[in-house]
């Protein structure tokens, strides 16, 4: 006897209505919410007193936030749970709450407007192009990204072996705040970094090492990655979340600059979403597509076997794919 699932608009409404979830959220990071709780403020009186907000609206917002798992509930007290407790208390030093400055900026928001036509042309126009030369909203995303970087920095780090390597230079590429290059540079007291980004973009960067105190081996060169003179005799070359903004044929081109700025048996280490061959998996890397087709020309998510054909095209062998531990992205090292 076979069972069929009774067909439901369940999914249909929830994903029309998505967007109320993300302004929740929203709401919930600027009201400090997540924060006034953790400071012991659990019921409606006292998280709108600490929020600065009123109690009709903080009790809705809250029962609102609990529904769709970011607070729990007991009685008339209000708990975090355990992500929101980690990443969305201000006073956690894994607070994220910042980059909703960079991914629900309303020049990111607006290209998903348009998405009918982008889709009927295959790219967009240019007033969508997040890569257009110079675009402010990568400073939002240098200044807003880096505490979530930190673990995949550390895994790079790791990955490569930099703690043991001896006297290394790192070519950091399009390095927006940094933290690649400088938790290499913290690893390892002989490592000396260049970060390549705009001009602009690169001031969170430099203000990142010297907080970090690896700025006497941390230097920069502004201008765009495609046309700046990387210099060379690198021993390692960070290309970290800039290849899926570019066409493969471009990015070949490019992995050929990198390799010409590596030493022989130098490494070029590629930070991606890199879904499965099916295009549909895992979710979290192969949903990532959304974002190149709504803002660039002709990004992709890449499968490693895309990956795997510029690297090659571009003179490098000994291709090896690492999962970063606890996060959507692969790590892809080459060797030239």
């Amino acid at each position: 006897m076979s069972s069929t699932v009774a067909p439901t608009p369940e999914l249909i409404f929830d994903t029309m209505q998505a967007y109320q979830r993300t302004a929740a959220l929203r709401a919930g990071i600027e009201l400090e919410i997540f924060t006034a709780i953790a400071e012991g403020a659990t019921s409606v009186d006292a998280i709108a007193g600490r929020s600065h907000a009123s109690t009709r609206g903080t009790r809705m917002l809250c029962d609102y936030l609990t529904i769709i798992g970011f607070l729990s509930k007991n009685g008339d007290a209000y708990q975090l749970t355990p992500d929101s407790a980690v990443f969305l208390n201000k006073r956690s030093p894994a607070y994220l709450g910042g980059m909703t400055e960079f991914l629900g900026a309303p020049d990111l928001v607006r290209n998903f407007d348009s998405l009918t036509e982008t889709v009927r042309r295959g790219t967009i126009t240019s007033r969508e192009d997040t890569v257009a030369t110079e675009n402010p909203i990568w400073e939002k995303f240098a200044r807003a990204m880096a505490p979530m970087m930190m673990p995949p920095a550390q895994a790079i780090a790791e990955i490569l072996g930099v703690a043991s390597a001896g006297p290394i230079s790192v070519l950091d590429i399009a390095a927006g705040h940094g933290i690649f290059g400088i938790v290499i540079a913290q690893r390892n007291a002989a490592a000396e970094i260049v970060a390549v980004d705009w001009k602009g973009v690169l001031k969170a960067a430099t203000e990142n090492a010297t907080k970090m105190g690896v700025s006497a081996r941390h230097r920069t060169i502004a201008g765009d990655a495609f046309t700046a003179d990387f210099g060379g005799g690198y021993d390692i070359a960070l290309v970290t979340n800039f290849l899926h903004h570019f066409d493969a044929p471009t990015c070949t081109n490019f992995l050929r600059k990198v390799a010409s700025a590596l030493k022989p048996g130098g490494r070029a280490a590629v930070l991606e979403f890199v879904p499965n061959d099916d295009r549909v998996s895992p979710p979290t890397p192969a949903s990532f597509v959304m974002n190149m087709l709504a803002g660039t020309p002709g990004g992709d998510a890449f499968t490693l076997r895309e990956l795997r054909g510029m690297l090659d095209g571009a003179g490098f062998h000994n291709v090896t794919g690492h999962p970063v531990p606890g996060g959507p992205e692969t790590l892809v090292v080459a060797t030239k």
